[in-house]
């Protein structure tokens, strides 16, 4: 399960995204309290619409932040990247802590932090491929996600309490000192233990990812199904902190809502980390236990009940989030992985600004609880959406001698569109290689 952590630039990697992504995790609660509970009379719909602008920036620059990271070193796009949302986080505390912070402010702060978490975030995806050999990529995977919801376990808890103590512009600075540790990990690696980047056949061109995905039938389905949860599902900022004001709960009990999600998505991301490579078939899984876990925690009537099933909402969205992130990682072209993963994360994060905001506008109208049934149908749908394609695929086979035993060919290779100066590619996301 832990099996990179033995590598060295891996095991500073992983420490230092730790503590970054705790104090990043710090930042979202506080920022989501103060939208909702400071800058607006509990408006929802203002609190999607910053998430909007937050993770708009992915989708809109898709091309460009793909490019640039396949085609620049990403250890330093890294560095800078994660200089400049240290000093945003800077900025947004003392505009707090001075009184002088306002909702359209807050916007601007949204937006541009998205527009440097669009170059930040394929170059560090892609980056873990740089870090460990391809033989330990999809484990290095499932323990980055192991990490970022260890985080997330931590994170909300503290930033609750320290809002409450504190105030939340002490927990942006907070924050701000955070990323010292994932700048002093880019830092220390061993530059001579990064593992050769794939070189690129031809001119590397930016349309290149989108054909390659275009042309990979099983890329399509798993970026479909997660722009239907990105966009619908995974607005736990609004669920959890719409249904902690239901229960009549303070930013201490939002952020305990969103530490106990995490429990759940802990547990998937190790779990996912022990399995030898990243299937479909667990993605499609993962989503339908997501859409069956939020519908029953939309009908909870108590905090605690609630709270109970959010680590089974947690566990579902995990194993499917680390399922598909290691399954594209590891089945893509490793000359085009940046682009590939630019247009995943481009999905993941850009949908939310489609989504959210309606998602908002319905928990402010018809409630909280109807938000959360509105991401539970989106999960449900995803999981159709990848059931009709593994039926539909020929990868499902029913076994003559046995009338009800049914089998999941994961070997069958697929071919895609090859690239200028190269041969026809084929893909077998059986094992990840390719030939």
């Amino acid at each position: 399960m832990f099996r990179s952590l033995t590598i060295h630039n891996y095991r500073i990697w992983f420490l230092g995204a730790l503590v970054s992504n705790v104090g990043g995790w710090m930042q979202t609660t506080a920022q989501d309290w103060v939208v909702l509970t400071q800058l607006t009379n509990n408006d929802a719909t203002a609190m999607g619409f910053t998430m909007a602008l937050q993770f708009g920036p992915p989708l809109l620059l898709v091309s460009v932040t793909g490019w640039v990271a396949d085609r620049f070193e990403r250890r330093k796009i890294l560095m800078v990247t994660q200089s400049a949302l240290m000093a945003l986080a800077v900025a947004a505390g003392i505009l707090l802590l001075t009184g002088v912070m306002t909702l359209p402010l807050m916007f601007c702060f949204a937006a541009t932090f998205g527009l440097f978490n669009a170059f930040d975030a394929p170059a560090r995806q892609a980056f873990v491929t740089d870090v460990v050999a391809h033989e330990n990529a999809a484990n290095a995977i499932a323990l980055n996600a192991a990490s970022f919801n260890s985080a997330r376990l931590i994170g909300p808890a503290v930033g609750g309490v320290l809002i409450v103590l504190v105030g939340t512009g002490w927990v942006f600075l907070i924050n701000a000192a955070t990323f010292l540790a994932m700048l002093v990990a880019l830092f220390v690696m061993h530059r001579d233990e990064l593992v050769p980047r794939a070189p690129s056949v031809g001119r590397a061109r930016l349309s290149d990812g989108f054909r390659y995905v275009a042309h990979r039938r099983d890329l399509v389905i798993v970026f479909a199904m997660m722009f239907l949860l990105g966009a619908f599902g995974m607005n736990f900022p609004i669920f959890a902190s719409t249904m902690a004001l239901e229960f009549g709960q303070e930013a201490d009990g939002y952020g305990l809502l969103s530490s106990i999600l995490a429990v759940g998505s802990l547990a998937g991301a190790l779990l996912a980390a022990r399995r030898d490579r990243a299937r479909l078939r667990l993605v499609v899984l993962g989503a339908g236990g997501f859409g069956v876990a939020s519908l029953i925690s939309a009908a909870m009537p108590l905090y605690g009940l609630y709270a109970a099933v959010l680590v089974f909402v947690g566990l579902s969205t995990s194993t499917m989030m680390a399922t598909a992130n290691g399954y594209v990682q590891t089945t893509s072209d490793p000359a085009l992985r940046g682009r590939v993963m630019a247009l995943y994360m481009a999905v993941m994060m850009g949908s939310t600004p489609i989504g959210a905001p309606i998602v908002g506008w319905v928990a402010s109208t018809y409630g909280a609880r109807m938000a959360i049934v509105v991401g539970a149908v989106a999960g449900l749908l995803a999981c159709a959406v990848g059931l009709i394609s593994m039926l539909t695929g020929g990868r499902v086979h029913r076994d003559p001698d046995r009338r009800f035993h049914l089998s999941l060919d994961e070997t069958r290779p697929l071919r895609v569109i090859a690239l200028p100066g190269e041969h026809d590619r084929i893909v077998a996301p059986a094992n990840g290689h390719a030939s």
